[in-house]
C-alpha cells in the first residue's frame, strides 16, 4: 500500500525532469535558429552568396564548344519568370549553334509545354530544330527519359537551367551515362545602374534614414538573402540525390 501511495509523487518527479529536458531542448532548438538566422544575416553583407551561386551554375563544366542537343529542362509555370529565363538564354544559344537540336523537356500538362515552344519560336527557333518531351518529374527521370531517346546515339548535351540547378543537372546526366554533356546556366543579369537618389528632394522625411545612397543595403543585402536560401535547398537537393546515387 506504501508503494502505491508513493506512485503519484514518482509520476510527478519523472513529469517535472521530462519538462525541464523538453524546455531545455526546446531552449537550445531555438538558440541554433537564432544563431542560423544572425550567421545568414552576416553572411548577406558579404560575397559568399554570390559565390555560391556561381559555384553551383558553373562548377560541374560550362559549355565552351558547340554541342548536339541543347536541352532544355522545364519545370516551373508558365509563364513564370524561371522559365522565360530559360528559354531566352536557350534562344540566344540556338541562334548560336544552328545545327544543334533543340529538346525541350517538361512534365505535366502538356500546355506548359506548347507555352514553351511557342516562346522559342517567336524568339526565331526554327520548329524543325525543336523536340518536345513531355516527361521527367524530376532531374532524375528528365536525365532517364533523354537517354531512353538518345538510344545507342552519341551525341554531345548542353543543359539550359536555373544557375542554382545546374551543378545537380549535370552531375544526374553523366550519371545515368551520358558522359558527354556540358552546362549552360540560364544567369541573370543585374541592372547597370546606379539607383542613388535624392532623399529630401523628393520628399524624404527628415525622421526617416536617408538610405538614398546605401544601394547595398536597399537591394544587395536582401538579394544574397534570397540567394542564401536558394543554395541551402539546393544543398539539401544534392546531398538527397547523393544519397540515392543519382550523381
Amino acid at each position: 500500500m506504501q508503494r502505491l501511495a508513493d506512485l503519484p509523487a514518482t509520476f510527478g518527479i519523472l513529469g517535472d525532469m521530462f519538462r525541464r529536458w523538453l524546455m531545455s531542448g526546446l531552449r537550445n532548438f531555438l538558440l541554433l535558429l537564432g544563431g542560423i538566422a544572425l550567421l545568414l544575416f552576416v553572411l548577406a553583407g558579404t560575397r559568399v552568396p554570390y559565390d555560391a551561386h556561381r559555384a553551383l551554375g558553373s562548377r560541374a563544366g560550362e559549355c565552351k564548344q558547340p554541342v548536339d542537343v541543347l536541352v532544355l529542362l522545364g519545370g516551373s509555370g508558365m509563364p513564370s519568370a524561371a522559365e522565360l529565363q530559360r528559354l531566352y538564354h536557350g534562344a540566344e544559344l540556338a541562334q548560336a549553334m544552328p545545327m544543334a537540336e533543340v529538346w525541350v523537356v517538361h512534365p505535366g500538362d502538356t500546355t506548359v509545354l506548347e507555352a514553351m515552344v511557342r516562346e522559342l519560336l517567336l524568339r526565331g527557333v526554327d520548329p524543325e530544330r525543336i523536340a518536345r518531351l513531355n516527361v521527367g518529374e524530376n532531374t532524375r527521370e528528365q536525365a532517364l527519359a533523354v537517354q531512353q531517346v538518345l538510344g545507342e546515339r552519341t551525341a554531345s548535351l548542353g543543359l539550359v537551367t536555373a544557375p542554382e540547378n545546374m551543378y545537380r543537372s549535370v552531375r544526374a546526366f553523366r550519371k545515368v551515362g551520358l558522359a558527354n554533356v556540358c552546362g549552360s546556366p540560364a544567369w541573370d543579369h543585374a541592372m547597370d545602374h546606379g539607383f542613388d537618389y535624392a532623399h529630401k528632394r523628393i520628399g524624404g522625411k527628415a525622421y526617416v534614414p536617408d538610405v538614398s545612397r546605401a544601394t547595398g543595403l536597399r537591394y544587395t543585402f536582401w538579394n544574397y538573402l534570397k540567394l542564401e536560401v536558394t543554395c541551402l535547398r539546393e544543398y539539401v537537393a544534392i546531398a538527397y540525390y547523393w544519397l540515392n546515387g543519382w550523381v
